[in-house]
């Protein structure tokens, strides 16, 4: 005789029915890759079927997992009183959606970049992973993802993706991005163009962008003028001031790439104090397609990344990880966003 389900549908119920393994049921009911996905979407309709819901509790001693990961951002300038770069919490939405798709628990926390994050969170075991968004000066974090390497510590990050990256992660082809970015002024007339954000190793996104520009304009039998890069921290003070220090120089420029919308909108600033029309004087270019970034006067030519592919890739690639799974890095394509700053 076959089996007979109990009062309590169970996983092994599913298994009988779907005519697999318990453990297959457990990993397509916590939406693991490892099962295909034809198998995955049979289980989750007999699971439906017998209105089965999982004990998180006893599956969690099974596993020894929490079920739970911590989202960490990280501080940075902004013109409020929040310390967290827009576009991360506009990320937000989609690793929440992503989280609750698979099941998993989301813990949220705000860190300083200086303090001992990682000693508490590799020892705490109050989360299965991590996923970190924001770091600053690379030169600092990198010593920190080494050393939650070196414990074991499951953890995605959201920044550059290079030969040389520390643990899993997932980022926007910001080379690529950077290229889009020259051509477009370019294609418009404008040669003589500006970068404002730093350029070197400790803010290796912004590196990334300025390569990427650079590529577009040798494409077009152009150099770069090094007195027309600007060092800038994410933030419009920063922005504002290196626009300020461009204009001080006294280079000839026609167009600025700025490496984040926060920089461009600061710099829009200072160009309208100088007495410069945007894009009539200068076209400008932003990076992030921030809410504030339609919101300018003329609105802000930007690249949008892919912040809900980002969310979810962040979160499938922790999974895998935390699973035991192939992580490769992950890039994501940017998109032009074309609006009145660059457009005459």
């Amino acid at each position: 005789m076959g089996r007979q389900p109990s009062s309590k549908p169970t996983s092994f119920d599913i298994a009988y029915l779907a005519g697999v393994s318990q453990p297959t049921v457990s990993r397509a009911l916590r939406g693991s890759r490892s099962v295909s996905l034809e198998t995955r979407e049979r289980i989750e309709a007999i699971a439906r079927e017998l209105n089965y819901s999982v004990d998180k509790n006893a599956s969690s001693l099974r596993s020894q997992r929490s079920n739970t990961i911590a989202l960490l951002f990280f501080e940075d300038p902004t013109p409020d009183e929040s310390n967290i770069n827009p576009f991360f919490l506009a990320m937000l939405g989609s690793i929440t959606r992503q989280c609750g798709a698979r099941g998993l628990d989301l813990l949220i926390s705000f860190q300083k970049m200086e303090d001992d994050w990682h000693v508490r969170y590799q020892d705490s075991h109050r989360a299965d992973g991590l996923i970190l968004l924001g770091y600053g000066d690379y030169t600092l974090y990198e010593r920190r993802l080494t050393d939650l390497v070196g414990h074991g510590t499951h953890f995605v990050r959201w920044g550059s993706v290079g030969d040389d990256t520390i643990g899993p992660t997932v980022g926007s082809d910001n080379v690529g991005a950077g290229r889009l970015a020259g051509d477009h002024l370019l294609g418009l007339g404008w040669r003589r163009i500006a970068f404002l954000g730093h350029a070197d190793g400790h803010y290796p996104e912004f590196a990334d962008r300025y390569a990427g520009l650079c590529q577009a304009m040798a494409a077009h039998g152009l150099s770069p003028d090094p007195a027309l890069q600007v060092d800038a921290l994410t933030g419009e003070e920063a922005g504002q001031a290196a626009a300020q220090t461009l204009i001080g120089r006294g280079a000839p420029f026609d167009a600025i790439f700025a490496a984040s919308d926060l920089i461009a909108i600061g710099a829009m600033r200072a160009l309208a104090q100088a007495g410069l029309r945007i894009p009539q004087d200068v076209a400008i270019i932003g990076f992030d397609d921030i809410p504030a970034a339609s919101l300018t006067s003329p609105p802000l030519t930007t690249l949008m990344q892919d912040m809900k592919g980002a969310g979810q890739l962040l979160v499938d690639t922790l999974v895998a990880q935390i699973e035991g799974l192939p992580v490769p890095p992950s890039t994501l394509p940017a998109r032009l966003v074309v609006r009145g700053s660059t457009a005459v």
